[in-house]
């Protein structure tokens, strides 16, 4: 769904980097405890880091009109190798290839938007989590409302991805809503627009891409949810094992642009419509 919809969120979000410093009622994620912090790291011989990435999966990793590589992931890369003073290369690859080319030293870092599971842990090293994807239900703007729990759903018409975590947590945990199975989510936006369902449940990144270029017809209903069973422990840089000072220097940058306000600005580009 996120590469069908790049053509027109491209336009989207690059008008956001001009107005991302006006979308303050935008809650950005903290991730971060504050209770912990990191020293900055010993400089270390020079080196140049090869950061991993896909240029085909926007917000996070994707191909500017002029071909330039960026994304949330991509310039969140960027903004820590500045901060830690780094001569780094971003190198676009197939995303079927990434963790083999990471694994087979083609490249040092994989920023690319793979959700954490145990088997990427037993094999990968992983800097701090920079986002959680949430799950969400949309409804069209007229049928939104804040708050959304099992009483306002009872029976309610939900169209969903079949094969998915988000089928899967509709039929475990609100088998009172009637779902309507998709193929996928632009078969699930139809249905909503239709009238055959009343809402959509699907990933929260997907449903900000779809209401961004959707004209205002719909919108998010209720808050995010992020059970990890279902929807993943989130999204950080990869590394190979064999790097702690790499890893240590990655976990430093990642903090340092959140205290700094890099982090929020980044995100703000990149998220017009928050997924949260």
């Amino acid at each position: 769904m996120l590469r069908a919809l790049i053509a027109p969120l491209l336009a989207v979000l690059l008008a956001a980097t001009a107005t991302a410093q006006e979308q303050t009622r935008i809650q950005v994620p903290d991730l971060w405890d504050p209770r912990i912090r990191l020293d900055r790291p010993e400089p270390g011989p020079p080196r140049v880091v090869r950061f991993l990435t896909d240029d085909d999966y926007p917000p996070f990793h994707f191909a500017a009109p002029d071909g330039t590589l960026t994304g949330f992931s991509v310039e969140l890369a960027r903004a820590a190798c500045e901060k830690l003073g780094w001569t780094c290369t971003i190198q676009p690859r197939r995303f079927d290839t990434l963790l083999d080319s990471l694994a087979e030293g083609r490249g040092d870092v994989l920023a690319a938007a793979m959700n954490l599971t145990p088997a990427l842990r037993e094999r990968f090293a992983r800097s701090h989590l920079y986002f959680r994807a949430p799950a969400r239900f949309a409804t069209t703007r007229g049928n939104a409302r804040p708050a959304l729990d099992g009483a306002a759903l009872q029976g309610r018409r939900v169209a969903v991805v079949s094969g998915t975590a988000h089928q899967a947590f509709l039929e475990t945990l609100m088998p009172f809503v009637q779902r309507r199975e998709s193929a996928d989510l632009n078969a699930a936006v139809a249905a909503l627009r239709s009238g055959e369902a009343e809402y959509i449940f699907a990933d929260g990144v997907a449903l900000s891409l779809a209401l961004a270029v959707s004209g205002g017809e719909f919108a998010f209903s209720g808050g995010p949810y992020l059970e990890s069973r279902y929807f993943g422990e989130g999204v950080a840089f990869l590394l190979r094992k064999d790097d702690p000072a790499l890893k240590r220097a990655i976990d430093y940058a990642l903090q340092s642009l959140w205290d700094d306000g890099t982090y929020a600005r980044l995100y703000l580009r990149f998220f017009p419509i928050n997924p949260y």
